[in-house]
């Protein structure tokens, strides 16, 4: 009786058990080497500044594989630790004060700025809600994210009832299209910004575990 190996099956199988956790070393991989590099370049820079002992003492440090990170995670800690009393907070605006007054950086640090305090602020609102929107015509419905409502010159426009969303492309939610929509076009969904973006990722084939009807086959 001949046998046959379904050598294709076990591949694939073998590969989606295996690729998620390459891929994760490998970003963590790639996350500790920039830290390192950070950190390297900024020793390098001291040592053009200090004596020859000081220098032969951070030249030990450069060789010291994730110390970057260590320095970096330390640095986070410490310095929102000293912003969220009174007296940090006011060293912070002078801070950025003295940043905003530089020309041409301070029209990117400005961006920057506005951007993180919008998407990491515990008060906001932006991508904390998963929506489906119909995109890119009527009829084609996608999983987009709710960032806020139009505001300035452009909500006197549009009006009251419309949401800002972001559509994130597939497989690489990074990038993608912004669009402001009427309310009542958009459907606010009960799964988490994660399985919603697991979901863009997989290209729908991980559904949300919160799904609960029959997927066709």
């Amino acid at each position: 009786m001949k046998v046959t190996v379904p050598f294709k099956k076990y591949l694939l199988t073998g590969l989606l058990v295996w690729l998620p956790l390459a891929i994760t070393i490998w970003v963590l991989l790639w996350l500790v080497g920039l830290l390192d590099g950070i950190f390297i370049g900024l020793v390098s820079g001291l040592q053009a500044v200090v004596s020859d002992v000081s220098s032969g003492l951070l030249e030990r440090f450069k060789h010291i594989p994730g110390l970057g990170v260590v320095l970096v995670f330390g640095a986070l800690m410490i310095t929102g630790a000293l912003v969220s009393n009174v007296a940090g907070r006011w060293w912070l605006v002078q801070w950025d004060r003295l940043l905003t007054r530089i020309p041409v950086f301070k029209t990117i640090y400005n961006s920057v700025k506005k951007v993180s305090d919008t998407l990491f602020s515990s008060n906001g609102n932006a991508f904390r809600t998963a929506l489906l929107v119909q995109y890119p015509r009527a009829g084609s419905w996608t999983i987009a994210f709710h960032t806020g409502v139009p505001g300035g010159e452009v909500a006197s426009h549009l009006g009251s009832d419309f949401v800002s969303v972001y559509v994130p492309t597939t497989p690489n939610p990074t990038s993608g299209f912004f669009l402001m929509l009427p309310r009542s076009d958009v459907i606010e969904l009960k799964m988490s910004v994660d399985e919603a973006l697991t979901y863009v990722i997989s290209m729908g084939s991980v559904a949300p575990a919160s799904f609960t009807g029959n997927l066709p086959k």
